[in-house]
Formats: C-alpha cells, structure tokens, sequence
C-alpha cells in the first residue's frame, strides 16, 4: 500500500493527533523518552518495523573498506551533538538528525568537494529532526552554531530538505532505541525503584556511543537492551543481571546480538569514563554560504557526483573555508551569495 501526498505532509506536522493523521504504516513511537512502558505487543511491532528505518547492511562496510569517509561522518555527528546541547533538544532530536543522516548516506554520494556537502547534508537533517520532535525550532540561519564550517542560505538549506526527504521517502517517524529504553528498563526493574535513573543513564550512554561507527551493526532494540544493562551496571542491586536474559525480554530479541553490543558498550564507557575533559574555545566563524543547487545538469565549473546519485551542485569563490587572518580581519562583516542573483554584499 502506497502512502497519499496527505500522508506524506503529515510527517512534518507538529501538535497533531497523530492517530488522526497517519495511517497505520507508520509506527507510532513516543517521543517522550520517560513515558511509561509500552505494551509487550507494541514492542513487538516496533521490532518488526525497525528494519525499515536503518542503513542497509553493506554501510558499516563501506566505512570499513574506506568507501565512505567515516572521518566525516564522525565529524558531523560531534557537529550535531554541540548543537543538541547548546539548544537542549531532547536527545532524540540528535539521534534522529543521525539517522537520517547515516541512512541518506547509504543511498546517495555526496560530491567530492572541501567538506560543505557534508555540512549541509548535517544542517538539513538537524533541521527536520528538530521540526519533528522541538516544540521550539531555531531559525535555519541561528541553527548553524557551535563551530560550523560554512554557513548556507536557508533556501539552500530547504532545497536539501526536499532532497532528504526524497530520499528516505518521507519516512522521519523512525524506530529508534528511545522507543525500547523504558519498556527495558521496567523488565529490568520491576518494582519501579530505579527505572528513573536507568532511562537517563541509558540515554547518555546511546548519544555518548553514536558517533562510533560499530554501532551501525547493531538494530535500535539491540541497542536500547545494551544500554539498559550498561546503566544497571552502576547500580549495586542490578549490576548482577545476567546480560543473556536480556533476550527473553521481548519476542524477536536476538540474545547474540544484545550480548555483542554489551560488550562493545562496555568498552566504550570505560574509555569515555576515563578522558578528561578539557574546556575547549571556539571562535566565531565567518558566515559564508554556498551557492548550491540541485539539477540534473552540470557544467564543466559545477561538480557531480555518480550516476548512482541526482545531486548536483554549483559553487562559488566564497563557499571555501577562508585563511585565519582574512577570519580575523573579515571577523565583524558577513560574507554573502545571493543564490538568485550571484551577488556578494
């Protein structure tokens, strides 16, 4: 069955009801990190859908055999998370913004350019996850803070929302790991006593992890069981749970999987526990957009990508990052392309 034009829209309304709204296709998965757990049938469902909603299966190898640069990938995502804290979205907000990132990535190439592809694929996913699940949204030009490399126009940025959207045939409403964590957390808890703390220490445990790129392997309900038992570990009462009977929590669990994930969770929190944290400076940056367009036709001063990808784009002098002492010296003034006109301020 084939999603209406209606049901596609519906995906970038906020407030509504969405039992009145989507059809059943979607899945109906909270937004509300701690909501009470939901039902053993909903899970069920979730973890039949979640296939739907990750990168295929060949990603991760891609990243391995150096296909794909996972350099860039990792910076967009610390990019993503500075972002997520310096406006406080709620975490999944950062973790939508990644995958539809990964899963964009996994579908189309970018251009071979100085990095503003990527920036721009960042800041266009950011901004539909934050349109899907803040109440407030910044401005497309304010949302670009904490360190962006070049800065776009926001009809430059709305044109690769379209892209993104298209790509992922307007499917936003993901499975994610948030739809599990409280479900977990109350199997591993049964009285209540510490499901609290469980749901936030397992969240900071998955946005701790996402910009490592071995997590591609694992599916969302995978995750979230890891996260859970990773949290249970620093509780004296729970920190015996046997990892194993993680996969008797819910029908479609995969116990091998949840296991593997643990351990690789494990290692990573033991590495993050032990760095120290340095505070870190960031100067301003020069605001600079990009002339980008996205046509199927190209010039010989226009790169393009492979056959495999739509995406075309055209770009100027002033879309390139600047030397440190024109920053310093431009640092008060803007920089602008008019993306019509081709005219500079």
């Amino acid at each position: 069955m084939s999603l209406s034009c209606s049901d596609c829209l519906s995906d970038l309304l906020c407030g509504e009801d969405s039992s009145e709204i989507l059809s059943g296709e979607s899945p109906e998965c909270s937004s509300d990190i701690e909501s009470p757990a939901c039902s053993e049938e909903s899970i069920a469902g979730f973890i039949e859908d979640e296939r739907k909603f990750v990168p295929g299966v060949d990603y991760l190898a891609r990243f391995q055999s150096h296909s794909l640069d996972i350099s860039a990938r990792t910076d967009s995502v610390a990019w993503i998370l500075k972002v997520q804290t310096y406006y406080g979205f709620h975490p999944l907000t950062a973790y939508l913004s990644v995958n539809y990132l990964d899963r964009f990535l996994c579908s189309r190439r970018l251009p071979q350019a100085n990095g503003w592809p990527m920036q721009l694929l960042s800041v266009a996913c950011l901004s539909l996850a934050a349109k899907m699940e803040e109440p407030l949204v910044p401005s497309l030009l304010d949302l670009q803070v904490e360190g962006a490399k070049f800065i776009f126009e926001p009809r430059t940025i709305r044109r690769m929302e379209l892209l993104v959207l298209s790509v992922l045939d307007w499917r936003l409403r993901s499975v994610t790991p948030f739809c599990f964590i409280a479900f977990f957390a109350f199997k591993l808890d049964s009285t209540g006593t510490f499901v609290g703390f469980l749901i936030q220490r397992a969240t900071e445990i998955i946005l701790s992890n996402i910009q490592e790129a071995s997590f591609l392997e694992y599916w969302p309900s995978c995750i979230a069981a890891a996260a859970i038992l990773s949290a249970a570990n620093e509780i004296p009462n729970l920190s015996l749970e046997n990892p194993e009977l993680a996969g008797s929590w819910c029908d479609g669990l995969s116990k091998e999987k949840i296991i593997s994930c643990y351990r690789l969770m494990q290692d990573l929190v033991l590495q993050n526990d032990r760095k120290i944290k340095s505070p870190t400076i960031v100067l301003p940056q020069l605001r600079v957009t990009v002339r980008a367009r996205m046509t199927r036709s190209s010039t010989p001063t226009t790169p393009t990508t492979d056959s495999s990808s739509s995406f075309s784009v055209s770009s100027s002098s002033s879309s390139s990052p600047l030397s440190s002492s024109y920053k310093k010296r431009k640092i008060n003034k803007c920089l602008w392309v008019d993306d019509d006109k081709g005219s500079s301020e």
